[in-house]
């Protein structure tokens, strides 16, 4: 099955063999801010058969071979080898392998009992006062299947219900293009860009730069991923190789 791509134009220094910078839309920046926002079990699983070489995978795997019996009874070794990303807006472009979960709206049920229980003549009315993640759940308090769907907020305000007719999804506004830098920078491409990059960069002959329009997928995705944690020159790795030692 194919999967998305997101188009870049770069702007590369022939000479030299770099990315100066890359014009970029909405998808792809959001799509930065999206990893960024990732736990750090989720870049190592990503990570780890993607010839990562860190000390950190070695932990992973240990983790993995070690017994259930070691762990606290209330906790599990796939909450640290498979962590839940925090929630984000959903439509995340290229949205990394075991984490499609992680973009939908979270939803939450409570009992939906508005009468009295009890039993020996002492009744009383239900104080609906726990939630469950799934619909199947009994009330601790009555013993009512809990089915009553609840809106989550996250830490910003947002609700997970939001429709797109609300808002615009995503991490940052598609009004302006762009520009972000090797190093993953990212700032408002504008007309002042253009002029003050000539000498932000050194360069004295324009005759050196050239465009290059690139597609920038799934696997892209996981390459500029690794590289972001080993070198500066993110984009120039990505799509020429070229790291810096």
């Amino acid at each position: 099955m194919e999967t998305a791509k997101i188009t870049l134009k770069l702007l590369i220094h022939k000479t030299e063999g770099r990315v100066l910078f890359a014009e970029a839309g909405k998808d792809f920046v959001d799509f930065l801010f999206y990893i960024l926002s990732l736990p750090i079990g989720s870049i190592v699983n990503l990570l780890r058969n993607k010839n990562m070489v860190w000390c950190l995978g070695d932990l992973y795997q240990s983790i993995e071979t070690l017994s259930e019996t070691y762990m606290q009874s209330n906790k599990n070794k796939n909450s640290v080898l498979n962590p839940k990303s925090p929630p984000c807006p959903n439509e995340i472009p290229l949205s990394l392998p075991d984490h499609s979960n992680d973009t939908k709206p979270r939803k939450f049920y409570t009992c939906t009992n508005n009468g009295y229980y009890g039993q020996g003549g002492c009744y009383t009315r239900c104080p609906r006062s726990h939630v469950a993640d799934t619909p199947s759940r009994s009330c601790p308090s009555c013993n009512e299947t809990m089915t009553g769907e609840m809106t989550f907020v996250s830490a910003d305000g947002t609700s997970t219900m939001t429709t797109a007719a609300d808002a615009e999804k995503g991490f940052v506004k598609g009004v302006v293009t762009y520009m972000v830098m090797d190093n993953l920078e990212v700032m408002p491409m504008s007309a002042i860009s253009y002029i003050t990059f000539p000498s932000k960069f050194n360069i004295e002959d324009l005759g050196t730069l050239q465009e290059k329009v690139v597609d920038f997928g799934l696997d892209e995705g996981l390459k500029l991923l690794k590289a972001s944690m080993e070198c500066n020159n993110v984009l120039t790795s990505v799509f020429f190789g070229n790291m810096e030692a």
